[in-house]
């Protein structure tokens, strides 16, 4: 089945509105419709399989434009629409796209061969063109790739992950059923589309008929509150650096109450202990979920249910239905409680491989199983607890550090917002640490000595980062990931 005809099985007639918002509106029906006519278009013109770029925020252009392309059974490769000519470049000459879709205002932006250039100009004449109602099912095999969605990998490389149409429905039937979503549900969205996060809330409140709130502007706090309240909205989802902004940056969020909100996710990598503690404090009546995934499992692997955070607090859960996930050592063998290994998955989720990168494909899935690069313990009940990515793993002096245990000590300083550890050269050592720090503004100055003081009390004297920098902000992607200098 194709992915379109599985998110519109139940919603293509209904008249309720899809995306709420004070700039735009679409109903499941137009959508279905308009989306429908483009890719009607898409077909006629490029035939099947054939790739094809989008660049745009999150807006119903993007919208249409996605779910016109997975219809028309071509390949949708959405980029980051803030990435630099070169990075197009590259990416363009490894997929060698037959069309660029892109809003009129990032095209002056790229430089692009005109001729294979789409806009919203191009896009209404089309739909307008090719309106009707009378639309089939498409014959797209489970198999066929329906999307490439590129990470910047741990080389800085970007990598192509290839999504099948299986992979897409797995996943989104699994992350229906944990969370239990309805057509009630009404979600804010302020992860962008490009990133498999932000596109699994599309594609799981198209399939059960709810609504989503676009919001591109997610450092203007204000606006987030008021969304969150004014359309009701009954899911948030995002990012460590989004909970930890919200909890410390802004005092007006720790003080409304949202009655509608009934449950927020938080995946794209761990979030420090003490700032779940603090939302759970501040908000005890709102279900908070700990999830677990990666671009190359189309987006979730793990869930932690909301009732067991307060007992498994710093775990990422278990395998979400229709996923088996292991933890095993390096020689493929599951760990005992208490040590160490790799995180591994095999599921229908599990992307197909890296386009046009067979070397990296046979390192990462092996005899159909995901390694991850993820390291992590368990405890007896099964439940596994991150430690580290691989490549994040600093050497200093010979001795082997995890970022995350020096982060979670600087973090519980409570005029901390933020915090990054990473490795830079040192003559001595080899690898020293680095630690970036961010404080509120109403704390005043605080001094590296002072940070290093609160930490000896934690932390053994080789884990204090010898260098500590104060700033106002920590330099984060689009998709509200840190960005980090991580060394191979």
């Amino acid at each position: 089945m194709n992915a379109f005809d599985y998110f519109f099985e139940n919603t293509h007639n209904l008249e309720k509105d899809i995306v709420l918002g004070p700039r735009e509106t679409i109903s499941y029906k137009e959508l279905f419709i308009n989306s429908s006519a483009l890719s009607e278009y898409l077909q006629a013109r490029f035939g099947k399989g054939q790739n094809i770029f989008l660049l745009a925020t999150n807006s119903v252009f993007f919208i249409t434009a996605y779910l016109a392309i997975l219809k028309s059974g071509n390949v949708v490769v959405p980029l980051n629409p803030e990435t630099e000519q070169s990075n197009l470049d590259y990416i363009s000459k490894l997929c060698q796209p037959q069309l660029f879709i892109i809003s009129l205002q990032l095209a002056s932006k790229f430089q692009i061969d005109k001729s294979i250039l789409f806009s919203e100009e191009n896009f209404k004449a089309i739909i307008k063109t090719n309106n009707s109602e009378n639309i089939g099912m498409s014959d797209t095999l489970p198999d066929q790739l329906a999307e490439i969605i590129f990470t910047s990998g741990s080389t800085g490389i970007p990598k192509g992950v290839m999504i099948t149409h299986k992979n897409l429905i797995a996943n989104t039937s699994s992350i229906v059923q944990y969370l239990g979503l309805t057509e009630h549900d009404t979600m804010l969205v302020v992860l962008p589309f490009y990133y498999c996060y932000g596109l699994s809330l599309l594609h799981t409140h198209l399939r059960v008929g709810g609504s989503i709130v676009l919001n591109n502007m997610f450092m203007m706090l204000g606006g987030v509150i008021n969304d969150l309240k004014r359309y009701r909205c009954t899911g948030f989802a995002g990012v460590p650096s989004h909970f930890q902004v919200l909890l410390r940056k802004s005092d007006s969020f720790r003080t409304t109450s949202f009655p509608d909100l009934k449950y927020v996710t938080q995946a794209g990598g761990k979030l420090h202990n003490v700032f779940i503690q603090e939302f759970l404090d501040t908000f005890p009546d709102k279900k908070f979920i700990v999830m677990y995934g990666q671009t190359e499992a189309t987006a979730r692997l793990s869930w932690l249910p909301p009732e067991k955070l307060p007992e498994k607090i710093g775990s990422c859960g278990k395998g979400i239905p229709g996923v088996k996930l292991i933890v095993a050592d390096e020689n493929g063998n599951q760990i005992k409680p208490g040590e160490t290994g790799e995180i591994l998955a095999y599921g229908d989720n599990i992307m197909q491989g890296y386009f046009k990168d067979p070397e990296s494909t046979k390192l990462t899935i092996k005899n159909g199983w995901l390694h991850t690069g993820d390291l992590a313990t368990i405890d007896e009940d099964g439940y596994i607890f991150l430690t580290a990515r691989k490549k994040e793993i600093i050497k200093v002096g010979g001795r082997r550090i995890s970022p995350k245990e020096i982060e979670e000590a600087i973090v519980s300083i409570p005029d901390v917002i933020d915090c990054s550890i990473e490795a830079v050269s040192d003559d001595i050592l080899g690898e020293a640490m680095k630690a970036t720090v961010v404080i509120k503004e109403s704390a005043g100055i605080i001094k590296p000595d002072e940070i290093k003081k609160h930490l000896s009390k934690n932390l053994a004297a080789y884990k204090i980062p010898q260098i500590i920098e104060i700033k106002e902000r920590i330099a984060v992607a689009a998709n509200g990931k840190k960005v980090k200098n991580i060394q191979d």
